[in-house]
């Protein structure tokens, strides 16, 4: 009986995953990638958890007309894409990846900006799980039944570039770039094409690795240290990337400890690196 009322927290341990491997409507989403800008392997490709659904970032749920990638879809679209996954009003949903914690904070963080709460991320990912000794299969594809998902999307859980010109001089909030060292203060070259290196203007950098040891979030009290440090109190927050995916790492990682309000500026460097007249540090 109980089993049926679990509220999902942002995050979830392999133990209690396994434990609730087979609630009513709790579905597990497969976000791995085939590869990413950070340069980061995995060591279990071709397998998954029980069960699991493939969540396709790269190519499904995105804007396929939008030239710069991993941008948020529309809420037709992603509606539609969950429904062909079985996606459920009433389903509870935990996603993961096979790098740790990667692309799955950005799949937590799109269910949240369509309107669906009930949705967590499995802490350390499929190397958690399987270092854990629970059970794997090979990667498979099953008929799904449809699903009758709707998106509520949040607009204003997304900022745009104009948003985040008008804040250099406003302040209002705080941009956090989650990139590396190197490539938030320009000592490297940009991973993709007529990108130009360097930050935005007043933004601080929280590289993600930061938050995480061996794929895992930091324990909370560490977290806490981490953005204690900004001194921002109740200011806002807006976090950045490369494009979009690993921004959401932080947002998590902050979600967990802190109460600012949070949103994600979708862009991220691959826009605002090749935006003319727009400034860089």
């Amino acid at each position: 009986m109980l089993k049926t009322q679990i509220k999902l927290k942002p995050v979830v341990s392999a133990k209690w995953l396994s434990q609730h491997l087979h609630d009513p409507n709790l579905l597990i989403l497969d976000a791995s990638l085939k590869d990413n800008k950070a340069g980061l392997k995995s060591e279990y490709e071709g397998v998954q958890i029980e069960n699991a659904r493939f969540f396709d970032l790269k190519n499904t749920f995105c804007d396929p007309d939008n030239p710069i990638s991993n941008m948020i879809p529309s809420p037709d679209r992603f509606t539609a894409e969950c429904r062909k996954l079985g996606i459920n009003k009433n389903s509870k949903i935990v996603v993961y990846d096979n790098l740790g914690t990667y692309s799955s904070p950005r799949v937590w963080w799109l269910f949240k900006a369509m309107g669906h709460d009930d949705v967590a991320v499995l802490n350390g990912g499929l190397p958690g799980w399987s270092k854990e000794n629970f059970a794997v299969e090979t990667k498979k594809s099953i008929e799904l039944e449809p699903g009758d998902f709707q998106a509520d999307f949040n607009l204003e859980s997304v900022l745009n570039s104009e948003q985040i010109l008008e804040n250099i001089n406003s302040e209002q909030s705080l941009v956090i770039d989650v990139r590396s060292e190197d490539r938030f203060l320009g000592r490297v070259p940009e991973p993709r094409e007529n990108v130009k290196s360097g930050h935005i203007p007043k933004s601080i950098n929280i590289p993600f690795s930061s938050v995480l040891a061996n794929g895992m979030f930091l324990p909370k009290n560490e977290l806490n240290e981490i953005f204690e440090r900004l001194s921002v109190k109740n200011k806002p927050l807006v976090f950045c990337c490369g494009s979009g995916v690993s921004a959401c790492i932080v947002l998590l990682a902050c979600e967990l400890v802190r109460t600012n309000s949070k949103y994600l500026y979708d862009g991220s460097w691959a826009e605002w690196g090749q935006l003319e007249n727009y400034p860089v540090e």
